[in-house]
């Protein structure tokens, strides 16, 4: 309540060197279920900071510090018994907790560091081309001239620059499911990446093998090219409604992302406009549903998380289509739509400018990958710049925290916000999504898809290759629809698209293959899940996916995202590239007015503007609300009404203001001025 004195805040970020609690004339009480053994006094350090030594029954040693605003003398803390220790009444000031893995010897370090804690971060990052980098910079609280300490996780450290990695110290500390992190003595870390993949586009791409970059092909031999033509026609035969009109974002967005697809590979790599332009028109209409928001289960605005969210669970039942209207998985199923929409826009420039098609798609990038806080969305919902990955929990209780079992799909709508800005021709964006996927593509070498030589992971759980389903607290070798192999696997597969090449590393898929799908094993597996495993099979050899999907007798069930089409043209595209000359699409060289694609330019991120400076930011596109009695849609539409979900104690816990999101953008992400603000508590 306002006015009301906080007698104990915690202040956290991820990555703290120790667990800090402020105090306002209140009684310190520490508690353990290990049992204490011992509590020591020490020494008073920097002058004001009183420092303890703590010994648990598992013999593990932390370290207390103890900085009053106030007293002077040594502060009392005792040890009442062997699982509390308190300390004065009525103390204002800050004590502080860490564990000190690495012996007396490095106690000088945290030492150096006491008093002083991170309250929150901001995130900038430059891009230039291929070379990208991006710095977590800590404000601080208590004793702000001190340097914080500050622990980085492997694929951080992998990736310091010079003056970062000069700051690493001898003290290491094992964290739940993401290896040992390295403790740091400064106020701000910079991670480059110098491999970024602003060369993929809507063709196949492959990795080169011994060095940064890839390239593109879309030349194919004339037999490929007949037989992809044929399989193209088939498939764009179908009923694109009723495979895209569904009661599910995330099987709806996968449906037209399949005939996205297929309409490119017409378009441009067999050459078949024909077929393609009539193909684009039917997309148009079914992609059409969804701005129109006549599909079976409309989008509406969430006032209170602010984001668009499936109407299918204001009925009460919270689980419908994956949670999507308490945030599940918004990353994997809105991710879908703006690949679709990025083709579109690609091979038809002018339906951009149609009506609110470009609003629309770019509301569905702001719930998810929003580059500011604004009234409207918050900062990067899914996405975790500290730990290189998105979260796909949304507003579930869960004792193990968030998790992610689709490391593929996290990826892949990277890639679409990529394409999407690419199209769009926003270099701010273009560059978030290429930034991006090469962190994610470090983040899941390290911690997901794990190579032989991991040694983030037990030795023992390395053999599983993919993680599963990787929580905040623990690793689950499993998914949520069952535990067979080849879904385990395949979820980190889906969908097969350029970006696939730059993301599952061709080391880690010929040792999954080795593993669990070579001899024939893969032929017997059964369902969709076959031709899955199958396409992705091109990643390492593409002579024997091609020969499978080119068989004249193929009569294998497809995952409703997949085409017969573009698994055949993938495969004979990177197989091509061993015998015939590759060849770009040069349709994807746009250029922009001031950004010229093929030169090089300079994205940066950065500012320091207050976020109720950003309010002029319109939402770009009105969405429905749940409370309001008459929505209007900018056309002239009338939105459907809900009530709201209010949000409860068990259904959606509610958000310390300590760690409450904060970002802003001085330019709202124009494409005519590029400097953009990222900023948030981590």
């Amino acid at each position: 309540m306002q006015g009301t004195r906080i007698l104990m805040s915690l202040p956290v970020a991820q990555g703290m060197g120790m667990v800090t609690a402020v105090y306002d004339r209140a009684k310190p009480v520490i508690k353990t279920t290990v049992f204490f053994l011992s509590l020591d006094w020490v020494e008073r350090v920097n002058g004001i900071t009183d420092k303890y030594r703590i010994v648990l029954n598992d013999g593990s040693h932390w370290l207390l510090y103890v900085t009053s605003d106030g007293s002077i003398g040594t502060l009392p803390f005792v040890l009442e018994n062997s699982t509390t220790i308190t300390g004065p009444a009525d103390f204002i000031g800050k004590i502080q907790v860490t564990k000190n893995p690495s012996g007396e010897a490095v106690e000088s370090i945290f030492d150096y560091s006491a008093g002083v804690y991170a309250v929150n971060a901001t995130i900038s990052a430059t891009v230039n081309g291929a070379f990208g980098s991006y710095t977590i910079d800590w404000a601080k609280g208590g004793l702000v001239e001190r340097p914080l300490l500050m622990y980085a996780l492997p694929h951080h450290v992998e990736s310091f620059d010079q003056q970062t990695a000069a700051s690493l110290k001898d003290i290491t500390l094992v964290t739940t499911t993401k290896g040992f992190a390295r403790a740091i003595v400064a106020d701000r870390m910079t991670m480059v990446e110098n491999d970024l993949p602003d060369t993929i586009g809507f063709a196949p791409w492959a990795k080169n093998p011994n060095a940064a970059g890839g390239s593109e092909n879309i030349n194919v031999n004339s037999q490929a090219l007949a037989l992809i033509n044929q399989a193209g026609i088939a498939e764009l035969s179908q009923d694109m409604i009723r495979q895209t009109s569904l009661n599910s974002m995330y099987y709806s967005g996968k449906g037209l992302a399949k005939f996205a697809t297929i309409i490119y590979t017409l378009n441009s790599m067999t050459g078949n406009s024909q077929y393609a332009a009539a193909g684009l028109d039917r997309l148009k209409d079914a992609f059409n549903v969804f701005v129109n928001n006549t599909q079976p289960e409309p989008l509406v605005y969430d006032q209170v998380w602010k984001g668009i969210v499936s109407g299918a669970s204001y009925s009460g039942d919270l689980g419908l289509d994956f949670g999507n209207t308490l945030y599940n998985d918004h990353h994997f199923h809105y991710g879908y739509f703006v690949y679709t929409a990025a083709v579109i826009g690609h091979l038809d420039p002018t339906w951009l400018g149609q009506g609110s098609n470009k609003a629309w798609v770019n509301s569905l990038v702001r719930d998810f990958a929003n580059p500011v806080a604004d009234e409207y969305f918050p900062f990067q919902r899914s996405f975790d710049w500290f730990h290189g990955h998105s979260w796909a929990k949304g507003l579930f209780e869960s004792g193990d925290g968030k998790d992610q079992e689709s490391t593929s799909e996290d990826t892949f709508a990277t890639y679409a916000i990529k394409m999407w800005g690419r199209v769009i021709q926003d270099p701010n964006m273009e560059a978030r999504g290429n930034l991006q996927l090469a962190v994610q593509a470090r983040s899941i070498k390290n911690y997901f898809l794990m190579e032989a030589n991991n040694t983030n992971q037990p030795a023992g759980f390395v053999k599983n290759k993919a993680t599963g389903i990787l929580f905040e607290n623990k690793i689950d070798h499993t998914t949520y629809f069952g535990g067979n192999i080849e879904y385990i696997e395949g979820i980190h597969m889906i969908p097969l698209n350029p970006s696939s090449a730059y993301t599952r590393r061709r080391q880690f898929v010929q040792e999954e293959w080795a593993t669990y799908f070579d001899n024939g094993r893969a032929e017997q597996v059964q369902g969709g899940w076959k031709s899955i495993l199958k396409a992705n099979q091109a990643l390492f050899d593409q002579k024997a996916s091609y020969e499978f999907f080119s068989n004249p007798n193929f009569n294998e069930q497809l995952d409703g995202g997949a085409s017969r089409t573009w698994y055949l043209a993938y495969s004979a595209a990177l197989l091509a590239a061993d015998e015939l000359a590759t060849q770009r699409d040069l349709q994807m060289d746009y250029a922009g007015p001031e950004l010229p694609l093929g030169s090089a330019q300079k994205i940066e991120a950065r500012g320091s503007q207050a976020v109720g400076e950003y309010s002029t930011w319109s939402s770009g596109f009105n969405w429905p609300t749940p409370s309001s009695t008459k929505p209007a849609w900018s056309s002239g539409f009338n939105w459907p009404t809900k009530p709201g979900i209010e949000p409860t104690a068990t259904s959606t816990p509610t958000e310390p203001a300590m760690v409450t999101m904060v970002a802003g953008t001085d330019t709202l992400d124009k494409k005519d001025d590029r400097k953009t603000l990222w900023q948030l508590a981590l």
